[in-house]
Parts: C-alpha cells; structure tokens; sequence
C-alpha cells in the first residue's frame, strides 16, 4: 500500500502570527484510498470525527475520500497519525468502535510514548486493546511480571484486564485454572443470615468479577468451567489455608483487605502462578481505625525483584468522560478519601 500522507498546507499566509503564544492553523488533507473502508473508518454518524475534534481541538470533516484537518499543526499531525493507524486497523478486518479511537487519542498524546505501541490481550471471544498508557504498561507487567498491583480509580480497567489476561493463559494452557477473589467487607459476619446455598450467599459481592468473565469468554464455557472447578469465584476468607499452583489467582478490592489478610493472600501463591492485586486506596470500607491491607502491601513491596506495582489516575478513566468528570469533582471538594 502507498503512503497515506498527504499535502500539509499552511493555514495562514506566512509571516509573523497574530499572537505570539497561539500556534499557526494548519490545514493538513488525509487521503485514503479504499472508500469502503470510510463509513468504519469516520463511524455512524462521523462520531469517530467528532471526537477526534473534541479530543484535540481541531475541525475535522470528510469530503470524497479525504479527511481534512485544521487547527494547531501538532494537533493536526497527532489526529492524522491516528485516522491512519485506524484506517489500516479496519484494513486488517479489526471492527473500530468510539473506545478505540479514545485509546488511539490517548496513547498519541502521551508525554511518554512507546515504541510499543497500545498493548492487547487476545481471548477466544475478542481482542482487548489498552486504551490509556498506564493500561498498556499494566498489561506488558502482567506478561512478563507474577505479582503486579494495580492500584486506582474505578473505571481504569485494573479488574478487568487482569480478568482478561487470566482468560488469555487458561485458553494457551499457561495455567490449570483461575481463581477471583474479594473482601466480602459489606456482609461481615451477617453473611450466614442471607439467604441460600453459599454461592447465592456471596455472588452479589463477586458480580463485577463474573460481569468480567462473561465479557472476554464464551458464556457455557464460563459456567461450565465454574462447574467443573477450573475457574472458582470466593470470598478472600476461603483461600486461608491453601496453596494455589498452576493458577492465574485475582483479589479485587483488595483496600478493603487487613494487614494480615493481605499477608495470607500473598503468601498463597504457589509454583507456576501469577496473582494480581487491585483496589482503589481512596474507596477503604474498614472499620475507622482500622489499617488497609492493600496500603501497607504496597508500601512494603514496591520496588521488590519480581513485583510491579502499577498506578493509574483519574486521566485514565475510561468508562465515560462523564466519570472522570465526576470522580474529578469530589476529588477537588476532598471527599469520599479515607480518613
């Protein structure tokens, strides 16, 4: 295939700009060649197009088979790299949705960019791009690392990546079995006055992990391998006394963990396994007084051979501008942090 590149032009006639701090316009024209590939390419309704120009804060519109931008030459050159990086995804038969081009955005504008470009982790039911930075370093330490926290906000995704990378090593074979795990902190000692079996006991407490499995393998394969005992879901309580080989072993919400319950976690972790951590440090429900688990952990362990602890932030929320907008606004007026 030919280079997509096409002409950049001045916006402005040259000479000496109106204001000495706002960058020169630029009008830079995309072409591509297959017009089949458009409608994919600028999505229903160009929204892929209107949030390239919220994002970067250019113009951007289609004529035939080109897109033309205008607006900062930066800019302009940063929405061009991933109108194209998209164009030759959907080339490939890659289905492109609005989180894609979001992810596209993002890694583009990171102040630290890789060579690497957006990491991604295949699973039988679909491939899971990272769509911030901190998740495409999230997921090369879950590739290269068997103990990794992921600490942050809710909606970065630490859960459900490290759901989807268990399910990448069970289908290859890497391990026998996974194992989700959380702090039922809500139930306390009540729990053997809910109603029902155990698991009925327990499940609303361990719904997002299940929402999770659903998403990234095929349903009857997650009933029936919950069934047959290859992927177990339980209370952190249940793993006491165990030694976990040959798994890929999750504990989410782990803030609300004690110190010696965080101990126990760690210290189950077997021969040929991988464990994730996650919790958001800000979301503690322990008893006033009481320390988390997680932060001690953290503290303790950072910078330990064989450990990475990764930290995302609110810019790297990705379940809708909206979230960020609102964890953004208690966290200006300090509430919903722990004492």
């Amino acid at each position: 295939m030919t280079s997509l590149r096409g002409p950049t032009v001045p916006g402005a006639a040259r000479g000496k700009s109106p204001s000495a701090d706002a960058p020169a316009k630029r009008r830079v024209v995309v072409p591509f060649e297959d017009n089949r590939f458009l409608p994919r390419l600028l999505g229903e309704h160009d929204t892929h197009l209107a949030m390239i120009e919220d994002r970067l804060g250019i113009d951007a519109h289609a004529h035939g088979n080109v897109v033309i931008l205008t607006g900062a030459g930066p800019d302009c050159e940063l929405a061009r790299d991933v109108l194209e990086t998209a164009y030759k995804r959907i080339q490939k038969g890659e289905d492109i949705g609005p989180g894609d081009i979001d992810g596209m955005i993002r890694h583009a504008r990171s102040a630290e960019p890789t060579s690497d470009g957006q990491a991604q982790i295949t699973t039988r039911r679909k491939v899971v791009k990272a769509r911030t930075p901190a998740q495409s370093a999230y997921m090369r330490a879950l590739d290269k690392t068997d103990l990794v926290f992921g600490i942050g906000p809710a909606g970065t995704g630490k859960t459900y990546l490290a759901v989807a990378y268990a399910a990448h090593c069970l289908e290859r074979g890497m391990v026998e079995r996974i194992i989700l795990s959380r702090p039922a902190v809500e139930a306390g000692e009540r729990l053997g006055f809910l109603p029902g079996d155990m698991r009925e006991k327990v499940d609303p407490y361990l719904r997002p992990l299940y929402d999770a499995l659903y998403d990234v393998l095929p349903p009857e394969k997650v009933e029936r391998d919950i069934e047959g005992g290859v992927i177990e879901i339980a209370p952190l309580a249940f793993m006491r006394g165990r030694t976990l080989a040959n798994a890929f072993v999750i504990l989410d919400e782990a803030q609300n963990t004690t110190t010696m319950q965080m101990k126990m976690f760690l210290t189950r972790l077997g021969e040929n396994s991988k464990m994730v951590i996650t919790g958001d440090p800000t979301q503690i429900d322990l008893p006033p007084g009481q320390k988390s688990g997680l932060q001690e952990a953290v503290g303790l362990l950072d910078g330990v051979k064989g450990i990475d602890v990764c930290r995302f932030a609110n810019a790297d929320i990705v379940r809708r501008d909206l979230v960020a907008r609102i964890v953004e606004a208690y966290d200006k007026a300090g509430l919903g942090k722990p004492a």
